[in-house]
């Protein structure tokens, strides 16, 4: 994967990153993203977190990890506060980011004590909190970084004393070494996948990659298929990472509807799995359905990376992905019928796709350095924003 190049006037930074666990979602995934292009530019790279399995990751890409549970919702983590500012002060930190409630008002305190050189303080809003004080610290960092601009709108609406020219739009990116353009699997990893699925060989795949919530919107894709089926189009349907431990009613509720559809024998559920992108890669679309608006949508990206066809809804952060890149994908907000319309015209004559020249995982990474660097290279501003 080729990474953010270094320049050669840069100060060297330690930037320390600060996020509640680092088990799985798009927090803890863009953390060990930005962790991994600091050491490849020679930077030092620190995350503080309760742990998960993603650390191991963390330290073989070359940063260290510290373990503090700055994410446990309880008055007792306020305790962490002089840990945390030890933390930091003995690492020589430049940078401190937040990706975070919890952790952000954490550090923000721990800054305010700290004593001598006060590191630069960054936050990253993912996704759309719910507006007021407790979130609001999202919106004092130095700078802000939103990953949408629904994100950004959703900021400039509620928090009307913030700066706007501090807002810095940084969308997330996909690995095109992770993705690449036009990706089939190997025939072996084919046979295998669908003598595991049989049911899903013989018909052309629509895709679901959501974990087991309603808010996914997997009763729209049972729907589809059941309404395809209606209009004499054969189509299998993957609910891919539906099956979570604890969502079991929630997964015997699709089947019901599955089975009451008619369409229980083209449907498959399956826990979340290692291999996303060789099924993607062999879906004739990637559905992306959900009922509430998203701050993003890294599921379009990586599926349009890949050469692949995206259906669904355009709102959020989706809406803005595909009005960008993929139009033909675009279907109103639970809007039924159009849903089936679009997903026929998509499977018999979808739009080509060309390869992704921008929500690049290296452009993410760049503009979230070159923001680092400007800001350790600015004067600070003699009263700090409250």
């Amino acid at each position: 994967m080729s990474m953010p190049g270094t320049n050669l006037n840069a100060q060297r930074l330690c930037v320390v990153q600060l996020v509640p666990a680092l088990e799985s979602g798009g927090a803890e995934r863009s953390t060990l993203e930005i962790g991994r292009a600091l050491v490849a530019a020679g930077h030092e790279s620190i995350v503080v977190s309760a742990g998960g399995q993603l650390v191991e990751r963390l330290l073989a890409e070359g940063s260290r990890h510290i373990e503090l549970p700055i994410g446990r919702k309880s008055l007792k983590t306020l305790t962490l506060v002089p840990r945390l500012r030890a933390v930091i002060g003995e690492s020589g930190a430049n940078i401190v980011h937040a990706r975070s409630r919890l952790p952000a008002w954490l550090g923000w305190r721990a800054l305010r004590g700290l004593n001598g050189p006060r590191p630069r303080f960054v936050t990253t809003v993912h996704g759309l909190n719910t507006p007021g004080w407790y979130s609001g610290i999202m919106t004092r960092g130095e700078r802000v970084i939103c990953v949408s601009n629904l994100v950004r709108d959703h900021v400039v609406r509620h928090y009307r004393s913030v700066n706007p020219s501090k807002l810095i739009l940084i969308p997330r990116g996909v690995d095109a070494g992770e993705f690449p353009f036009g990706y089939q699997p190997e025939d072996e990893w084919r046979r295998r996948f669908l003598a595991e699925y049989p049911l899903l060989d013989g018909a052309p795949l629509l895709t679901l990659p959501a974990r087991g919530t309603r808010l996914k919107g997997h009763a729209f894709a049972l729907e589809l298929i059941a309404d395809l089926k209606a209009r004499g189009v054969d189509a299998r349907l993957l609910l891919l990472g539906v099956r979570e431990s604890g969502r079991e009613d929630y997964v015997a509720e699709l089947e019901a509807m599955a089975a009451a559809l008619g369409i229980a024998e083209r449907v498959a559920m399956t826990a979340a799995r290692a291999d996303v992108r060789e099924i993607m890669a062999i879906s004739t679309l990637v559905l992306q359905l959900s009922t509430q608006p998203e701050s993003f949508g890294r599921t379009v990206i990586e599926a349009l990376a890949l050469c692949r066809p995206v259906l669904g809804f355009a709102h959020g952060g989706v809406g803005e992905l595909l009005t960008d890149l993929y139009p033909a994908g675009r279907v109103p907000p639970g809007d039924r019928a159009r849903l089936a319309e679009r997903a026929a015209e998509l499977m018999r004559a979808a739009p080509a796709i060309p390869p992704l020249t921008r929500y690049r995982l290296i452009d993410m990474q760049q503009a979230t350095l070159d923001l680092y660097q400007d800001l350790v290279g600015e004067p600070r501003r003699r009263r700090e924003d409250r």
